[in-house]
């Protein structure tokens, strides 16, 4: 069992970088590894935002974004030690399920903004 971020890059970005404490906004699909859908930001219809790299979201994404350009859309494979580990979390995320997220990068915001 590895305890790694695996990241495939769908589409390299040519904007901005994601460094830690940027204020992000994406649009994102997660689910488990069998494909079923545990959270979406475009189900919702709306954009999620977030502080990366101070840990406000799970460590995958914490380290599977950092470097990531706007434009550009990833794929990461978050085991689950870096996901919610083994916590249940809603109806779908069993203690230690392995996650999959398809992130598109929409905006990245730093302090010198």
């Amino acid at each position: 069992m590895t305890s790694e971020v695996k990241i495939e890059d769908l589409q390299l970005g040519d904007g901005k970088a994601v460094v830690k404490g940027a204020l992000i906004t994406t649009q994102y699909r997660g689910t488990l590894e069998d494909g079923t859908e545990f959270d979406s930001s475009y189900a919702k219809g709306r954009p999620f935002q977030c502080v990366i790299g101070t840990g406000r979201v799970i460590k995958g994404w914490d380290i599977g974004l950092m470097g990531m350009k706007v434009g550009g859309k990833r794929k990461l494979w978050v085991p689950a030690e870096l996901g919610y580990g083994d916590r249940q979390v809603g109806p779908h995320i069993k203690p230690g399920s392995n996650l999959v997220f398809e992130i598109e990068l929409l905006e990245v915001l730093t302090r010198d903004d």
